[in-house]
């Protein structure tokens, strides 16, 4: 069936009530499967739904906003009928929704399919009181597409406020995500292995606490705790640099020492207690190279510790995920999973040549264990669709992973990467995975509020499918999100506002700098970041830089347009004003960034002429100007985000150089102006 807003449309066209035409129509979250319009309004509306009826005494489900109102009374006084009957033609977690004149009736498969039934409710009553309207009188059958739809949280670098992870589970949940893998490394208090767990690290008592919160709201709070590889979280430490795999790195573990084993076994009990409602147990195992040891190849080293986690994994009852690059690479044969310019035929040859090397292992590849196939721009490619059905031929189990957030900086790209969250979504369905699981990680760090839209997509692809286009999707996400007023595309700033973020990313620093090296080196202000305008040579850094300066100009132009639509939206009292200030900070910062190259090329300009003094002291002025935006930038966010580690928290060697791992503080975010400003400061200091 097609959307409400498909009907609504129809009948605006042929002409009808008043009503109809104040209700823009029913933009939910997900979609949902099936939906019946029946022409009409119930007498029902936010004011007189207060009362609900269980013939069989079910208790009501956690209720959110408008429904939150609503308690359970004796069927002559109540509007809503509910029950729960597994016998129902109904997948897990159905439920059928049907509004007639003067009554609600629910009927779902189990206690999540009754929950999800009030959230639809919930969005049907705010619609309805946003247009000023009754409800619809609407029949809706409605099930997940995908079993299991988790995403990622990422805290190795930061941590969020503990108030605000309670919120974001009620978040999720309004939006039908039934999991959450939670990323630990050390940010849980480790009881066995207190070394490992920094000094600001929340307890076990507190992650029970918040899995206890998720289980009521049909979330199932899950561990990962990266082995093998991305080990240095605990390798840092001198106590356990014996157990490294070199020396020299603390990145990767020796699988050939039993030691290995008693550590990480010790961390996973501690992570399964914190997690107590988790069915999985993510151990990692991605990105590694090891040092081949006692004739061993990298495939078998990679196997052994495979085997020895996944069977701890069966023994306490958890089913373990492993990120399943290293086998395949080691095979030779995962180049062409992230390479769209491969022919099929080539990519047939390839596996042809190697599929051998795997399937020379394949009894040592562990059967309890679900083998996640991540792949965050490339999902569709014919590779990657190989790869995943060559798991499906050897009855090995397999999930996919996508990405809401990679390696960008200061916001997601690519429309934050809703094409291929759907791609791989839809790919996960027809194929019947186990699940799909969205990352978010924090390598990068953006502020949380701002993966909300990609998890919106992912929450969207993952329960309906196929049911929208992407554009369809971002109306509804901003309908939802700050309400049905904002749908229109003329408040659409967030796709807008990537190229000044691109831009912003290396604008300061010279050609084919990585931002996220800057902190390394020893003299970044030579290395890394522009140079001034020469003096005595007018005219000379205009040319030079001629390309920044122009992406400086367009960047600034639409950064002008995302502010004038921002303030548009403020102005008219919008829901979750946070998620705008949040972006409105993004902007001014990229901004400022625009505005010093402007300001530059006035002053290479003006050398030698009368105007020298003026632009020169718009130049020495922006030290000012950034300390007032870093003030605020940092108050906005710290409304929610912990800004920074305690005094005595190492940071490890970390070769991927994440930005979020260079400082303690929040230097980290603003390491180009902070270098720039001081370049200032040294060449122009006989001036100041």
């Amino acid at each position: 069936m097609r959307q409400i807003a498909i009907f609504l449309l129809t009948f605006l066209t042929i002409g009808c009530s008043n009503k109809i035409q104040n209700f823009e129509g029913f933009k939910s979250l997900p979609s949902v499967q099936e939906l019946k319009f029946n022409d009409d309004f119930s007498n029902l509306n936010f004011e007189n739904i207060k009362f609900a009826y269980s013939a069989n005494n079910t208790e009501l489900p956690v209720r959110f906003d408008f429904t939150n109102k609503i308690e359970n009374n004796i069927q002559s006084e109540s509007v809503i009928d509910y029950s729960i009957d597994s016998t129902l033609n109904l997948e897990k977690e159905g439920y059928n929704l049907n509004i007639s004149k003067n009554k609600i009736s629910v009927e779902a498969n189990d206690e999540a399919g009754l929950f999800y039934a009030f959230i639809t409710l919930n969005q049907l009553i705010e619609d309805s009181k946003a247009n000023n309207v009754n409800l619809p009188m609407v029949s809706i059958k409605d099930y997940p597409s995908l079993k299991f739809r988790p995403i990622h949280i990422d805290i190795k670098h930061h941590m969020e406020k503990k108030s605000y992870y309670f919120d974001l589970i009620d978040h999720l949940a309004k939006q039908k995500i039934n999991g959450i893998i939670v990323e630990f490394e050390d940010k849980l208090k480790y009881e066995l292995r207190p070394k490992i767990g920094s000094s600001d690290a929340l307890s076990i008592k507190w992650w029970i606490e918040l899995s206890e919160y998720a289980n009521k709201r049909n979330i199932e709070i899950n561990p990962l705790v990266q082995g093998l590889g991305h080990a240095s979280f605990i390798l840092k430490h001198k106590k356990y640099k014996y157990l490294r795999d070199v020396l020299e790195s603390d990145w990767a573990f020796n699988p050939l020492k039993q030691e290995t084993y008693d550590l990480q076994f010790d961390l996973y009990l501690d992570a399964i207690k914190a997690t107590p409602y988790g069915k999985y147990l993510h151990v990692g195992g991605d990105e590694v190279r090891l040092v081949k040891r006692d004739g061993k190849s990298e495939l078998e080293l990679n196997l052994i510790w495979l085997n020895k986690v996944c069977e701890f994994a069966k023994k306490h009852n958890r089913i373990p995920i492993f990120w399943d690059d290293m086998p395949l690479k080691h095979a030779g044969v995962y180049r062409p999973m992230f390479d769209s310019e491969i022919s099929k035929e080539k990519v047939d040859q390839i596996w042809n040549k190697n599929e051998s090397n795997l399937m020379k292992f394949i009894e040592k590849f562990p059967k309890n264990a679900i083998y996640m196939r991540w792949n965050y721009q490339k999902s569709d490619t014919y590779g990657n669709q190989k790869a995943m059905d060559w798991y499906t031929k050897n009855n090995l189990k397999v999930m996919g992973a996508s990405a809401g957030q990679t390696r960008w900086t200061l916001m997601p790209q690519n429309q934050s990467n809703i094409p291929q969250i759907k791609s791989f979504a839809i790919s996960s369905i027809n194929k019947n995975l186990e699940g799909l699981l969205l990352t978010l990680w924090d390598d990068d760090s953006p502020h949380f509020e701002l993966y909300k839209r990609g998890i919106a997509a992912f929450a969207e692809y993952s329960w309906a499918g196929d049911k929208k286009s992407i554009d369809d999707f971002k109306g509804t996400f901003r309908h939802r999100t700050y309400g049905p007023k904002f749908s229109n595309n003329k408040y659409a700033f967030i796709d807008k506002l990537e190229s000044p973020v691109s831009s912003w990313l290396n604008m300061l620093l010279k050609d084919k700098v990585r931002r996220a090296a800057i902190s390394k080196e020893e003299n970044p202000l030579e290395t890394f970041i522009i140079d001034l305008p020469d003096l005595e040579n007018k005219g000379l850094w205009s040319k030079k830089y001629f390309n920044k300066i122009k992406n400086a100009k367009a960047s600034l132009i639409i950064s002008e347009e995302v502010e004038e639509v921002i303030e548009k939206i403020i102005a008219n009292d919008p829901n979750n004003m946070y998620s705008i200030e949040v972006y409105n900070q993004v902007n001014q910062l990229v901004k400022f960034s625009s505005n010093i190259i402007i300001s530059l090329e006035k002053l290479d300009l003006s050398v030698g002429t009368d105007n020298q003094e003026t632009a020169m002291k718009e130049i020495l002025n922006f030290e000012k100007k950034f300390n007032t935006l870093r003030e605020i930038f940092e108050k906005i966010y710290s409304k929610t985000r912990i800004l920074e580690k305690p005094s005595d928290y190492i940071l490890d060697q970390d070769h991927h150089n994440h930005p979020a791992n260079q400082s303690k503080n929040f230097d980290w975010q603003f390491f180009s102006e902070i270098y720039f400003l001081e370049k200032i400061k040294n060449n122009y200091k006989d001036l100041l």
